[in-house]
């Protein structure tokens, strides 16, 4: 172990996951995600239940990414925490944890956006998975977040589209919910996509100037399609589930890659870094791979673990800012809306 090592603990807390990592400079030692399944019966995340887990679930998961990475309290070089964008009460449960535990080992504290995480997760190293040069355009696509960014530096990022209205993670688990599909639904519309005809059922793409994503139309879509068809059989849905699941997300990923096509065009960059929950849809990575050959691109896939939210990646991004010495102090505060 060389004395210039730096070992960062991250903590994560932005919505329903308690995480925590440690990382020895860009290499993940531990992460580790305690998820909260009691929000399954409410079809979506409640709040203040979300807290009160984190609150139950914060030490243990701390104590499990030491003892995983093997490490003493003492070794680690400083604190990074999610500060936001995210669940007022559930970041508020890592923040508090974060500054007392900097306080008291007196060791930096590092306030990190969480997606700018979820961009430079692709940093970590890993291996099999390779690292993007900048400029590269990242599309970040989640549960609250659609956007395309171009990515100048570690520190230096610029959105030039996103979405106007729902995000499309939102897209996947609403109409999911429609089918009468288990929260969350996104992950189970990719596994019936696969058996299914992406071209059987035709949706209409939203009509968006620029740059910018709109998804809030192709829901309401997709809901009467379904009404209508269920009105004239009521079977209609088990019937066709394969295929509706196709046909929802060939039309979704059509929608994204148009955006991202035309993003390159505008601004020259053909490396492609994919992140965020939603960059764990096989049918999305599938297509961006197939990009390569067809457009020429360079495309960056996550490897999956760092594509939900996880604490490696707010690890990541406290490991670069600690080289640059970029600490906060104590009076620093979570933030539900944080600048990009």
């Amino acid at each position: 172990m060389s004395n210039n090592d730096v070992f960062i603990l991250a903590i994560e807390s932005s919505c329903d996951d308690t995480a925590a990592a440690v990382l020895k400079n860009n290499r993940v030692l531990s992460n580790v995600v305690a998820g909260q399944k009691i929000h399954e019966e409410y079809g979506g995340v409640v709040p203040e239940l979300a807290s009160r887990a984190h609150q139950q679930n914060i030490v243990p998961v701390i104590d499990m990414a030491l003892k995983k990475a093997n490490i003493n309290k003492n070794q680690l070089s400083a604190i990074a925490f999610t500060q936001g964008p995210g669940l007022m009460g559930s970041l508020l449960v890592g923040t508090s944890f974060a500054k007392s535990l900097s306080m008291a080992l007196e060791i930096p504290l590092i306030a990190v956006n969480h997606m700018h995480a979820h961009i430079l997760a692709h940093f970590i190293d890993e291996e099999g998975f390779d690292k993007p040069e900048f400029p590269f355009l990242a599309l970040t696509i989640s549960g609250g977040h659609t956007q395309i960014v171009v990515v100048k530096s570690f520190f230096d990022m610029e959105i030039i589209g996103e979405t106007t209205d729902d995000a499309v993670g939102e897209a996947f688990d609403k109409s999911a919910k429609i089918m009468g599909l288990a929260y969350p639904g996104g992950p189970l519309i990719d596994k019936f996509a696969k058996e299914g005809n992406p071209k059987k059922f035709q949706f209409t793409k939203p009509k968006v100037p620029g740059l910018n994503f709109s998804f809030s139309g192709l829901k309401t879509q997709i809901l009467y399609f379904i009404q209508k068809n269920v009105a004239e059989n009521s079977n209609f849905i088990e019937e066709n589930k394969a295929d509706i699941c196709a046909s929802i997300q060939y039309t979704i990923i059509e929608i994204l890659m148009e955006k991202l096509k035309m993003a390159v065009k505008q601004t020259g960059i053909t490396q492609i870094a994919i992140g965020g929950g939603v960059s764990a849809n096989s049918g999305i990575r599938t297509t961006l791979k197939d990009a390569e050959g067809k457009y020429g691109w360079k495309t960056f896939v996550p490897k999956f673990e760092y594509t939900t939210d996880n604490a490696a990646m707010i690890g990541i991004v406290g490991y670069q800012k600690f080289l640059e010495n970029k600490f906060n102090d104590a009076t620093v505060v979570s933030k539900a809306r944080i600048e990009f």
